[in-house]
C-alpha cells in the first residue's frame, strides 16, 4: 500500500485513493462529496468507459436505430442532425443502455451472440481505462493543480482481476498509484440492493464464465428459447446469483488495501471526515 500508516497518510500532501464494491453502497457519493470540496479531482472510470472506449459504439447504435425511422434517417444522411450520447458523471445510462440485455427481440432484447460481444467490449473498455489511471493522476495535478485525486470505479472491477493472486497485473499497478479502498455492505445492505434492483432492472457487466453459466442455467429452468427470454426476468434472476458470484472477489481484493463499511460511509459529509475515516481504517489495518 502507498500509505503504511494512519500517520503516513495525514502527513501526505497527495492524498489518491481507489473506490470498489458493489453499486449503490456510496462510492459516487464520497467521490462527488470529494470533488465539491475543491481540492480533489474524481476520475470517473464509467465516464472514461462511455466517452474514450465506448462514446462511438454508443452513438453509432443510436444511430443505427435512428436509420429504422424514414423521418430521422434522411436528416441522418444529409447531416442535418447529430446524434451523440449526453453522458455525464451522475447519468451514464448511455453505456448500460448499449450493454443492454439478453432476450426477446420483441421486448427490447439482443441476441444472446450479441450480448457477449457487448460485455466483451465493456470488458476490455473498463481495464483500459482502469488503466489510464495513473495518467490521469498526473494529468490532475500537472494540469488542473489538484492536489488529492480519487478513482470512481464500477462495480464489475472484481471480474476481470484476482484477488488471491499477488502479481496480478491490474491491482498491482492501481496499488502504485492508489490506496485501494473497499466499500464493504452488511448482508441487510445486499438484500436491499436486490429490492432496488428487482423494482427497476438495469443492464450490468458479468465475467464470461458466469455469464454462461448463467445463460445456461436460466434456459434450463424456464424452457425458455433463447429468443423467447424475457430479458428483464433474466436479468432480474441473474442479480442475487451475480452478487453472491462477486462477494468473494471483492472480499480477496481487500488484502491489497483497506475496507471501509457502507454505514460508517453514510455518516461522512466532509473531506475532513473522509480523510480521518481512512486513517481510522489503515490503523485497523495496521
Amino acid at each position: 500500500m502507498i500509505y503504511q500508516s494512519a500517520q503516513d497518510w495525514r502527513d501526505a500532501k497527495h492524498k489518491r485513493v481507489l473506490f470498489y464494491g458493489m453499486s449503490g453502497l456510496g462510492k459516487t457519493h464520497l467521490s462527488n462529496m470529494l470533488r465539491d470540496s475543491g481540492a480533489w479531482f474524481h476520475y470517473s472510470i464509467d465516464y472514461r468507459i462511455g466517452t474514450r472506449y465506448m462514446g462511438e459504439l454508443i452513438a453509432d447504435n443510436a444511430k443505427a436505430h435512428a436509420m429504422q425511422v424514414p423521418f430521422l434517417r434522411d436528416l441522418l444522411l444529409t447531416d442535418s442532425i447529430y446524434i451523440g450520447s449526453n453522458i455525464t458523471f451522475n447519468n451514464l445510462a448511455p453505456v448500460s443502455t448499449y450493454l443492454g440485455k439478453p432476450g426477446d427481440p420483441l421486448k427490447g432484447g439482443l441476441p444472446i451472440e450479441e450480448y457477449r460481444q457487448r460485455q466483451e467490449q465493456f470488458r476490455r473498455a473498463e481495464i483500459a481505462a482502469l488503466e489510464d489511471t495513473a495518467h490521469f493522476i498526473t494529468r490532475a495535478e500537472s494540469l488542473y493543480g489538484y492536489p488529492h485525486f480519487v478513482c470512481d470505479t464500477g462495480g464489475s472491477i472484481c471480474e476481470w482481476v484476482d484477488g488471491d493472486d499477488p502479481d496480478d497485473a491490474l491491482l498491482s499497478e492501481l496499488s502504485k498509484h492508489c490506496l485501494l479502498v473497499y466499500l464493504k455492505g452488511s448482508e441487510a445492505h445486499t438484500q436491499e440492493l436486490i429490492r432496488r434492483f428487482d423494482r427497476a432492472p438495469k443492464p450490468m457487466a458479468y465475467q464470461p464464465e458466469f455469464l454462461d453459466g448463467a445463460w445456461a442455467d436460466y434456459l434450463k429452468e424456464t424452457g425458455n428459447a433463447p429468443d423467447k427470454v424475457d430479458p428483464d426476468a433474466f436479468i432480474r434472476w441473474t442479480y442475487a446469483r451475480a452478487l453472491a458470484h462477486r462477494q468473494p472477489r471483492y472480499d480477496a481484493m481487500a488484502k491489497w488495501g483497506v475496507t471501509l463499511t457502507a454505514d460508517e460511509v453514510a455518516g461522512v459529509n466532509t473531506a475532513d471526515q473522509f480523510e480521518d475515516m481512512v486513517a481510522s481504517a489503515l490503523e485497523r489495518h495496521a
